[in-house]
């Protein structure tokens, strides 16, 4: 890493373009030199143009620019659609959990993001818990007379994993998460997979196991042959829909007696999702739960470079399609071209338009095809 004081537009432009490369590196040299360089950016600019009149709005935008990022891109940071043009229009200040997902996730200076404006209150842990707590009651997982903390605490069963939460989360949990709800969600789908008989099994080949559960897609009764086709394999299913502050579509889990557990909240109720969170988790299953982590959380809506979540996205691709077929796939390929790629695949064509969608970043096309509204039907929260 070899760093200058920045004394030029020139030198100013390749800080830029250095700092940009850096986003989404997660190495300790990596990080050190981007906190420098962003030092020596705001430095710079401060020196060059008052800051008094800079809105979060503006600093947001900057950074936009910076790493080439699209209104969309900002959704899982904060919020809906709306309320990201809200924003981005400065008639919305962004909220203190909104300020935290930001400089946490796009690295913008929390300082840009306060300026001197009024900013609503965080959503905080009091109102989403309260909520997460309703949730819970409502699906029957706690008393009339319970509270979140009375139901963590008495989950004895759960309390080991929970307690390593907030040491094992990874990228892809969300800044914006209420931790005493997320806990609750946590305990909830545990204290349900430990009401599961099953054995813990050593899976022979991981790899061709994970092509059978995608194959799985295409038959009628799919939501029955995963359930026992993961049984048989020695890992329990969850379905636990995800609460107020928590922003999750899946986690990998391992229960008291060490037996693997996937959880699926079907947050997005598409078949696409809905694959791909499965043999997610399924990935962190065989490939990265042990003693020292026992739960892995994501929320797919936040981009991710940890070594884990890399492996577990590049082994859900392709126990879903194979490179050999997908390699196939370009940007201009033709809705017969995505439905042959699935068929060779042995996968329901909603994966095949899901991945395209996704990788091109183009939700116009193909929409009839993800299989929207076919999940939640079939699959419901005990």
């Amino acid at each position: 890493m070899t760093i200058r004081p920045i004394r030029s537009n020139e030198d100013y432009q390749a800080a830029l373009k250095r700092a940009k490369a850096l986003f989404g590196k997660n190495g300790q040299s990596e990080l050190d030199e981007r906190e420098v360089l962003q030092t020596l950016i705001e430095k710079w600019e401060r020196s060059r143009h008052s800051i008094g009149t800079a809105t979060p709005a503006q600093a947001i935008k900057f950074r936009m620019q910076q790493a080439g990022l699209s209104q969309r891109d900002l959704i899982p940071y904060l919020g809906s659609k709306s309320r990201v043009s809200d924003i981005l229009k400065g008639q919305r200040q962004p909220t203190v959990d909104q300020i935290r997902a930001l400089h946490q996730h796009l690295g913008i200076p929390v300082a840009a993001l306060i300026g001197s404006f009024k900013h609503e209150p965080a959503a905080g842990p009091s109102s989403s818990s309260m909520a997460a707590e309703e949730a819970l009651r409502k699906l029957g997982v706690i008393k009339s007379k319970d509270n979140l903390a009375g139901f963590v605490s008495r989950s004895k069963v759960s309390a080991p994993a929970v307690a390593m939460l907030r040491k094992t989360r990874t990228e892809r949990t969300n800044a914006k998460t209420d931790l005493a709800a997320l806990e609750a969600w946590c305990a909830a789908a545990l204290g349900r997979a430990e009401k599961v008989a099953i054995k813990k099994i050593k899976i022979g080949d991981p790899k061709k196991a994970a092509r059978r559960l995608a194959q799985l897609s295409v038959l009628p009764d799919w939501q029955d042959r995963i359930v026992t086709a993961l049984s048989g394999m020695g890992i329990v299913l969850i379905i636990l829909e995800h609460l107020p502050g928590t922003f999750l579509d899946g986690a990998a889990m391992c229960r008291s007696d060490g037996v693997p557990v996937i959880v699926l909240t079907l947050r997005h109720d598409r078949l696409d999702n809905f694959w791909f969170t499965l043999l997610h988790e399924f990935a962190h299953v065989v490939c990265h739960l042990s003693p020292v982590r026992q739960m892995i959380l994501d929320d797919l809506d936040v981009a991710s470079s940890e070594t884990i979540e890399t492996e577990a996205d590049e082994f859900a691709r392709n126990a879903l399609i194979p490179p050999t077929i997908w390699d196939q796939i370009v940007k201009g390929s033709s809705t017969e071209e995505i439905v042959d790629a699935a068929e060779k695949a042995g996968v329901h064509p909603a994966i095949a338009a899901g991945r395209w969608r996704f990788e091109h970043s183009d939700y116009r096309r193909f929409s009839k095809l993800i299989g929207r509204g076919e999940v939640k039907s079939v699959l419901k929260s005990a």
